[in-house]
């Protein structure tokens, strides 16, 4: 699994997060999708990978502009990640 961390520039209210989230939704199957305003980013939990252009794409459609990507390994962390 990946974390996709994005930062975004334009965001600047609950309904520009709720706007963000949505956008990632309709376009890809992912785990958890949660945006902040505040921060300027959007968290993605996904199982496949996403290309930086499909991700400026979309975030660009919703009218805010993607200005940086960082990817990492995700592992699910918890009391039942433990009994594996």
């Amino acid at each position: 699994m990946f974390k996709i961390t994005l930062k975004i520039d334009g965001m600047m209210c609950n309904m520009c997060e709720a706007h963000a989230n949505q956008a990632i939704r309709e376009k890809w199957n992912v785990k958890k999708v949660s945006s902040s305003h505040k921060e300027g980013k959007t968290v993605i939990i996904t199982e496949q990978d996403i290309t930086n252009e499909e991700l400026a794409k979309v975030i660009e459609k919703t009218g805010y502009k993607l200005l940086d990507v960082v990817r990492e390994p995700y592992e699910k962390k918890g009391l039942l990640s433990k009994l594996k």
